[in-house]
């Protein structure tokens, strides 16, 4: 009985003899193979070892847990909202370096740092609220975004004083972007620059504090108004200019 090394020589003889090729020839191939193999693309590679295997489920079964389960479907559409947000803008002429920070750097804000036209930008990636979602008869769409930071964190103010808080503050990032796909089933984006975005009204907060903090809701309507853009590098140039 053959052993599974000889069946394999076995097996590789008999390749040899069908193709009608030297041993040196098959060689050669197979060092060909294994460099296309070594530069094969990182989506390739992940393709072969998916989540789904990975995990031994499937897509029905995913998707099923996804829907019974809405914290985790907001917390993965908000990745998959800041992956489409970089496949869609990101690959840019003028976009010379984009990094995804540590989501646990607290000193580093934003999902997004670009250099664009070599200036350096955070742009932070948020989602409609679906409850808060309104289409109107004229097929224009109204609705309002959650803005604020996923942890409490104490913010310190000019003033000295001091809160914990989960609001982003003025001036943390430069630009919004929301991802509007509940609006349409699409992945569009409306962007708006930070020093265009409402303040916080909360009555429990001092003067000082509320003008130093974004409020949590962002009111946004399909298509984009003034101050919003459905084009990121719109905005970028309103901030390079002013």
């Amino acid at each position: 009985m053959q052993g599974k090394g000889e069946t394999l020589i076995s097996n590789a003889e008999k390749i040899i003899e069908r193709l009608g090729l030297q041993q040196e020839e098959l060689g050669i191939l197979l060092d060909a193979l294994e460099d296309l193999r070594a530069t094969a693309p990182k989506n390739q590679k992940h393709a072969a070892d998916s989540i789904l295997r990975r995990w031994s489920i499937g897509e029905v079964e995913l998707t099923q847990l996804v829907d019974e389960n809405p914290s985790l479907r907001g917390m993965l559409f908000g990745y998959v909202a800041e992956y489409q947000f970089t496949k869609i803008w990101l690959d840019h002429p003028d976009v010379s370096y984009a990094v995804k920070p540590d989501d646990h750097n607290r000193k580093k804000t934003g999902d997004r740092v670009i250099i664009y036209k070599d200036t350096e930008y955070t742009i932070e990636v948020k989602s409609l609220q679906t409850a808060m979602i309104h289409s109107n008869s004229d097929g224009t769409y109204a609705g309002q975004a959650q803005c604020d930071a996923s942890d409490r964190r104490t913010v310190t103010f000019p003033d000295g004083s001091r809160l914990n808080t989960t609001c982003l503050l003025a001036g943390e990032f430069d630009v919004l972007a929301i991802n509007c796909f509940g609006f349409r089933g699409q992945w569009d984006f409306a962007f708006v620059r930070n020093v265009d975005l409402p303040s916080s009204k909360y009555r429990k907060y001092t003067e000082e504090q509320r003008k130093c903090l974004l409020a949590s809701l962002v009111p946004v309507t399909w298509p984009p108004q003034p101050p919003f853009s459905a084009d990121p590098y719109e905005i970028l140039d309103l901030i390079e200019k002013a």
